[in-house]
């Protein structure tokens, strides 16, 4: 099977590498992450007004119906612009759950408001305990009558202070780390009990640790006490993406140093003549285009039936996004010596964003261990 990009995904890609290039420059983002909410919100109703923000979703809800491969296109372009804007959380990941796991009533009403950046969401999973393991969920859910009433805490939730919704996993029933028991519920960020402590991640993006004080949820989405296999296909996809925004990354990484050892002179002539170097740049390729080959592949996997297939190739590329990050990110900032590391310059900030997405959704030993049991 091959990665087909269409001719709409190439002009949605090139319409956003032109944005990011013209308005979007380090200099810029720098200014957003310091500020207000940390992104910005004018800048997310042009992302809207492009079309990324339909690009996963059918078209019967407002979308492109470009799943998997359109994201691919996106994520790598956000990559390479650094973008702070809540495109994994509100699109990738909540956005999607609610594809995979929402009602129709509820896919014809969220949907639509998301595609057209009137509605921004977020997903709260993880916990403190749970170390990746999406079924070790200790938040609880029970039944009042009609409604359900949730009491727990979720960690690093990307993007919930800005969020309108807020989708939270809860147990219904089984035991803490059981995949069985496992519901999904949808919560207005002005519930009554909810709470939040906000925070700047190390790559400049935010995220919330959320207390939940008997909050009632305003609905179910999907089935109750059925939500795992939901859930691990939408963080399956969203690995998939930022392995893709990994490779965006990588790139910027190669070119930016390719472009300082050109200009950068030392003993009376530029560092690139200087063949070591140049085998490091090669290096640097190497291991973006291997990323590339391997973010593809998963992409390509991840409606994958084998159960096996879609877990290795998903694995596999995450693994290697782990691997990579030491080769581009280090010689990277090796490569620009003491400056390469200082947050005056925007090499710093890529290499600190490889590092967070080498941490997001299972680091290497946990994609190794993954890998390992998936036949």
């Amino acid at each position: 099977m091959n990665l087909e990009f269409t001719e709409e995904m190439i002009m949605l890609q090139d319409g956003l590498n032109k944005f990011l290039q013209k308005e979007y420059d380090f200099e810029t983002r720098q200014k957003l992450s310091r500020q207000g909410i940390g992104y910005s919100e004018d800048n997310w109703q042009k992302f809207a007004d492009m079309g990324l923000l339909g690009i996963p979703f059918e078209e019967e809800n407002g979308g492109f119906g470009f799943g998997q491969t359109g994201l691919i296109v996106v994520m790598e372009a956000i990559g390479k612009g650094l973008v702070l804007e809540p495109y994994l959380a509100s699109v990738v990941l909540a956005g999607q759950l609610i594809q995979q796991a929402g009602s129709e009533e509820q896919k014809q009403t969220l949907l639509p408001a998301l595609i057209a950046g009137e509605l921004k969401l977020a997903f709260a999973y993880a916990e403190r305990q749970s170390r990746y393991n999406l079924a070790d969920v200790a938040c609880s859910a029970e039944k009042k009558g009609d409604k359900y009433i949730i009491t727990g805490h979720k960690s690093v939730v990307f993007s919930a202070e800005t969020a309108d919704k807020i989708i939270v996993s809860a147990r219904t029933n089984g035991d803490t780390i059981s995949e069985q028991g496992v519901s999904l519920f949808i919560i207005d960020k002005g519930a009554q009990g909810l709470s939040g402590r906000h925070y700047e991640t190390v790559d400049g993006l935010r995220a919330s640790d959320l207390t939940l004080d008997g909050v009632c949820a305003e609905a179910v989405l999907g089935e109750i006490d059925d939500a795992f296999d939901d859930i691990q296909t939408v963080i399956d996809s969203a690995t998939a993406a930022i392995c893709a925004e990994g490779v965006g990354v990588m790139q910027q990484l190669r070119e930016k140093t390719v472009e300082y050892l050109k200009t950068r002179k030392q003993f009376g002539q530029p560092l690139g003549n200087f063949q070591v170097l140049q085998h490091r740049a090669v290096d640097m390729f190497m291991a973006e285009e291997q990323m590339r080959s391997l973010a593809y592949l998963a992409a390509i996997n991840v409606n994958n039936e084998n159960d096996s297939e879609r877990v290795k190739s998903i694995s596999a590329a995450k693994i290697y996004l782990g691997n990579a990050r030491s080769t581009v990110a280090e010689q990277a900032a090796q490569l620009h010596g003491g400056i390469g590391v200082t947050d005056e310059l925007d090499v710093a900030h890529y290499v600190k964003r490889l590092t967070m997405l080498n941490a997001l959704f299972g680091d290497r030993d946990y994609q190794m261990q993954r890998f390992c049991q998936a036949d």
